[in-house]
């Protein structure tokens, strides 16, 4: 990516933005985000990435407050504590845990994984949260471009990884869920088959851009190969819309300051851009229904690229090949 690419980049993520920011305003005018209210959840367990603070916070509230059995993933044991703490005292749930997981290393997904699996217990929603946005170039333990091992890379070999727990733990009629957050800059993102890495020309708007696309492709590829081998687990992917949380110290300092003047107006507060992300976790209106793309509780279209099955199939396999495991077809073959 040339210099010139790098600043057409950035432009299209700002317009991106923008246009959502509008959206947003004209929607708070006529109403505002109306908080829905959803049946009890008593008997169901939600792994929430990203659950100690944001949107990930936020939505792991969402779910105490239901009943669920929620387990916080993070990497900031410090910061974890305060939120079990303050998520138990909301909520009146006991049923509040953290355990820890970096997914910026693939070594720490695998512990993570095991250490659950240990607890003997069934998932019933995974909501694949947890991300940075537009940081400096720099790399995961694993040597990856940061924006897609950790985005993108570590919540592919996390979800991998719990689908046979997933699959054991949906039921007809009680399906278990994989939500996965992207963003709107999906829609204006390159995704370069021959450069994953970003590492031609590296622009951290692009790279962020690329790996929110990169998760929608996963999730409509994942719907397929669950549905194909009857599985009673579907895949959503949401997007939150533009929010106020701390992953905007990192973008230009005009929307910085946007965002501190005017983010009580313009921005969806992290209770507001969890909304969606609750809806496809327990709605039954999404009851054995997978493959969507949902914004402010409703089904859109994602770019009509991300529909595309081979893309879809190509960047599966290369994620394969990057993290090291087998194909989710070899070795989560359909039952009977």
């Amino acid at each position: 990516m040339s210099p010139l690419s790098a600043l057409w980049a950035a432009l299209r993520v700002y317009a991106a933005g923008a246009a959502v920011i509008l959206e947003q305003l004209l929607r708070r005018c006529r109403g505002g985000f109306p908080e829905p209210v959803f049946a009890p959840q008593p008997d169901r367990v939600a792994i929430v990435m990203g659950g100690t603070d944001g949107i990930g916070y936020s939505t792991a509230r969402h779910l105490a407050r239901l009943g669920m059995h929620v387990i916080i993933a993070g990497n900031n044991d410090s910061k974890a504590e305060e939120a079990v703490r303050e998520l138990k005292e909301e909520t009146l749930n006991v049923k509040v845990e953290f355990l820890y997981c970096d997914l910026a290393s693939m070594a720490s997904i695998w512990q993570f994984v095991q250490k659950f699996k240990m607890k003997k217990i069934p998932l019933h929603v995974l909501v694949n949260n947890a991300g940075v946005m537009m940081v400096p170039q720099r790399k995961t333990r694993d040597g990856f471009e940061e924006h897609f091992g950790l985005n993108y890379l570590g919540h592919f070999l996390l979800t991998n990884l719990l689908l046979d727990t997933l699959r054991e733990s949906g039921s007809p009629g009680h399906n278990a869920r994989v939500v996965t957050v992207s963003s709107a800059t999906h829609y204006v993102a390159e995704l370069n088959m021959d450069d994953l890495q970003s590492s031609a020309c590296y622009s951290p708007h692009g790279a962020y851009a690329q790996s929110k696309r990169a998760l929608v492709l996963f999730t409509y590829h994942l719907q397929g190969l669950l549905a194909a081998a009857g599985s009673h687990v579907t895949a959503n992917v949401v997007d939150p819309g533009v929010v106020d949380t701390d992953l905007y110290r990192h973008l230009f300092w005009g929307t910085r300051l946007m965002k501190k003047l005017l983010g009580w107006l313009l921005f969806k507060t992290p209770d507001e851009g969890a909304q969606t992300s609750v809806y496809a976790a327990v709605t039954p209106e999404l009851e054995g229904v997978g493959g969507r793309y949902l914004y402010n509780e409703t089904e859109i279209r994602s770019l009509p690229i991300t529909y595309d099955q081979k893309l879809q199939q190509q960047l599966w396999s290369k994620s394969c090949e990057m993290t090291g495991i087998l194909d989710v077809t070899l070795r989560y073959p359909a039952s009977g």
